[in-house]
Order: structure tokens, then sequence, then C-alpha cells
């Protein structure tokens, strides 16, 4: 079986829409598309070496609006993230069939992607792709998370954990703090949620 690992980058209040630049998502005139750039702008040689473990080859599981953004920028810029063009891409998407992008599988259903999960091979990163996101953690099909927690607040756009998400425990496993208070934070799946008294 194949862990599915959700990545994002994340504000204090959970909105995920749009962190690398302006015209990313302007989706529901969200107008804050870039908000994690002037970090990054600032992150120490420490951050970098942490942020390059999570960009280490591995298949990738997109929605189709995360897959088609990918697909008109990475295989230009493949010298920033080794492998990228090498690796499986599996798509979430009802209308999508084909890319020029090498090693595109396309898949239709919930159904499709627990066969995925269920198979041979490397762990499955998850990068943006909002509403596939809520869709695997609606249907408990998240291993791990690996958030990227900036220290700002927006009040709107889309949310990593929105309507359907599901009650359930996880165990941290890794962190770091950069110098500009971006916290690096993994969590890996660990059962069902329990409840109690504080202090009895």
């Amino acid at each position: 079986m194949r862990k599915i690992i959700v990545l994002s980058f994340i504000t204090l209040d959970g909105v995920m829409q749009a962190p690398g630049r302006p015209d990313e998502d302007t989706s529901d005139g969200f107008t804050y598309g870039g908000w994690a750039a002037p970090y990054f702008a600032e992150a120490d040689e420490a951050a970098g070496e942490f942020i390059q473990k999570h960009m280490k080859p591995a298949d990738l599981l997109l929605g189709r609006k995360t897959f088609e953004f990918f697909a008109s920028y990475w295989p230009e810029h493949a010298d920033m993230w080794p492998g990228i063009n090498d690796v499986k891409k599996y798509v979430m998407s009802s209308i999508m069939e084909k890319s020029d992008w090498k090693n595109s599988v396309f898949l239709k259903s919930v159904d499709d992607i627990k066969k995925l999960k269920n198979s041979e091979g490397s762990d499955i990163q998850v990068h943006g792709s909002d509403n596939l996101t809520q869709t695997l953690l609606k249907h408990d099909l998240v291993d791990e998370l690996w958030l990227k927690t900036f220290p700002i607040t927006l009040g709107v756009g889309k949310r990593l954990f929105g309507e359907g998400t599901i009650p359930a425990a996880f165990t941290f496993t890794d962190s770091f703090i950069t110098s500009n208070g971006v916290i690096f934070a993994n969590y890996e799946r660990a059962g069902e949620v329990k409840t109690g008294t504080v202090g009895a």
C-alpha cells in the first residue's frame, strides 16, 4: 500500500489558495495571490534544506487545475525540481484525458484513487489541489500532512480543512521554524480522535 501525503502552504486561518503568485487562482475574487512569496524571498539556508526534503522524487496526485498549472511551468524549470518530469503524474479529472507532459495518468473517481493507493510503488504527494484534497480528507485517504504555516491571516480564500473533513488524529513527526516565522510541521495519521476531561 502506498502513502498519500498532502503538502500545503497555509495561513494561520487555514487558507491555502494561491500562495505562489498573483494569477495562480483568482476564483471567487481572491486578491491575495502570492502571499507566501515574500517569506521565501527572505528564507534562510536551513529552510531551503528542509524544503529540499519535500521535493525528492515521488509520484504526484493532482487536481486538474493544479496539474495544468504544473504542466505549463515545471517541464521548463526541472532544474529547480529534479525528477519532476520523470515521475508519474496522476490527475483527478472528469473532463481531461490526455496531456503532452510525459508520464501523466488520468483518474476519474475516488475508487481509482483507492486502487492507486493499494498498488505497489512510491509514496504519492499531493500539492495544491484544494478540491482534490477535500475529497481525500472526506474519504480518509490522507496518510500524512506536510504543512507550512505562514504568520498571516487573510480571512477569505479556499481553506485546507473545509466542509467534509472527518474527525482524525495525527502524530507529529518533524518540524522546522524559519527565521521569519514560517512553521514547517509534518503529521502522520494516527487513528481515531480520543476525548477526555482535562485535569481528571
